[in-house]
């Protein structure tokens, strides 16, 4: 089950990212896994115990653990934290505490604490690079292994070998060449790794704003073309 994808070399500061493509990429596959939590959520009526959103995001950092080797997925969760830390310093003042989501903040620290404690002998950079704190790193591997508990059954359940169609990509823009590359990737891979009890249609379109959501009423993903334009002006920055 574990991907390759080309990368460029990683962080030398937390400031300083990869090239733009793939810090792009890389956003763009865990805003993907994130709502994919939120359809595997509703899909297999999953239970939550806490707010749907933080599921979401634990899922995102399981998926990168689980589909990718080290390096990879190392690459892949110091982007995403690279972009909390751009959109917590936009917060700052003027966080939005009632909000469904958790402050970009935290949610760069729970991330960062989950895949450190999936395999901290390996994953050192999440302290001496991206900054988690050592108070917080010595509980890490246990919230990992709550994490795994849970998504890690989620997705054994779904696991096949044999190769299925429940993830079905629809391009319905060509504005975003990266999203569309990755999730024509994705969608390939994701159908070799995983079968659902229904079809999961996976929509790339123009939505007038940055985001990308799942449709309970629709059971559908979708990847709005502008949030690639706003990673883009992320990773500018």
């Amino acid at each position: 089950m574990k991907r390759l994808i080309l990368i460029a070399s990683l962080f030398a500061t937390p400031a300083v990212a990869q090239d733009a493509e793939e810090f792009v990429r890389d956003n763009t596959l865990a805003i993907f896994y994130h709502e994919l939590g939120h359809a595997l959520i509703d899909v297999l009526e999953l239970p939550i115990f806490g707010q749907e959103e933080d599921a979401a995001d634990v899922a995102s950092a399981m998926l990168m653990h689980y589909l990718y080797d080290n390096e990879v997925a190392t690459q892949m969760v110091m982007s995403t934290a690279q972009a909390f830390t751009v959109e917590a310093a936009e917060e700052a003042g003027d966080v939005a505490f009632w909000g469904v989501h958790g402050a970009s903040e935290q949610r760069y620290y729970n991330l960062l604490c989950i895949f450190y404690g999936g395999d901290p002998e390996n994953r050192e950079e999440m302290i001496t690079v991206m900054g988690l704190p050592e108070e917080r790193a010595e509980t890490c591997p246990e919230e990992f292994d709550q994490a795994d508990f849970s998504w890690g059954n989620v997705l054994a359940d779904i696991a096949t070998d044999n190769p299925a169609d429940s993830f079905v990509l629809e391009l319905r823009s060509d504005e975003a060449p990266i999203t569309a590359r990755a999730m024509e990737e994705e969608v390939a891979a994701l159908n070799a790794d995983f079968v659902l009890p229904v079809s999961l249609p996976v929509i790339v379109e123009a939505c007038g704003e940055a985001n990308a959501f799942y449709d309970p009423e629709s059971r559908e993903i979708t990847m709005c073309v502008e949030f690639e334009t706003y990673l883009e002006e992320l990773a500018a920055r």
